[in-house]
């Protein structure tokens, strides 16, 4: 995924270069294996430019990864708002799982580097998975009050659905073998979803 504006002045196009430049080489040889001087030359920048932009090196990391954040959740809760049905979950798992490639480098930075730089993981946390369970249960609080989805705390519902999509973004690399088919990958998205929908009880144990 690359950053994008919609505004095309020189300084945020150069901003622009700087932050898809850093998520890829975050994600090929880590926060601490890039240098500045690395950075500078994948965006075809000096490196005194980097720093008339941002503050140092970990300013940058930030700045990718809630970027990044912002821009992956904001597209899956945009789908689920746009969803026919409140029970299409599926639909939305298969396609996030099929684009899961083109987010490839920056859920790597995001998880990865989140481990090891404990002010990067509060910044997403405060600034993006917060705001987005926000979105989110009101999504599900809507479902509910139609009746849809029954009655139970919409908060939590919100966390497990992120939850699970979370999973299934990472299932290319994790969940599933590298290079798993379409089929197989709507048979996982399918699974995601009737398990979120429906639980794993059979329906006289439900009772």
């Amino acid at each position: 995924m690359h950053v994008s504006h919609r505004h095309t002045s020189p300084e945020l196009e150069t901003q622009t270069r700087i932050l898809n430049a850093a998520q890829r080489l975050f994600a090929r040889r880590g926060y601490d294996g890039t240098t500045t001087r690395d950075l500078a030359q994948a965006a075809g920048v000096a490196e005194g430019t980097l720093f008339r932009h941002f503050e140092n090196k970990k300013a940058i990391l930030v700045e990718v990864a809630t970027r990044g954040w912002v821009d992956i959740l904001t597209d899956l809760l945009t789908e689920l708002s746009e969803m026919g049905s409140y029970k299409a979950i599926a639909q939305v798992m298969r396609r996030r799982m099929l684009h899961m490639h083109e987010n490839a480098d920056i859920l790597r930075v995001c998880f990865m580097e989140a481990q090891f730089h404990p002010d990067l993981r509060e910044r997403i946390q405060t600034d993006v998975i917060e705001k987005m369970t926000d979105v989110a249960e009101a999504f599900f609080q809507t479902a509910m009050e139609r009746g849809t989805y029954r009655p139970m705390n919409p908060r939590i519902v919100a966390q497990v659905f992120l939850g699970m999509f979370t999973v299934a973004g990472f299932s290319q690399d994790s969940v599933m073998k590298n290079g798993s088919s379409p089929a197989a990958m709507k048979e996982m998205a399918e699974g995601i979803a009737d398990i979120f929908l429906n639980g794993v009880l059979a329906p006289s144990d439900a009772q």
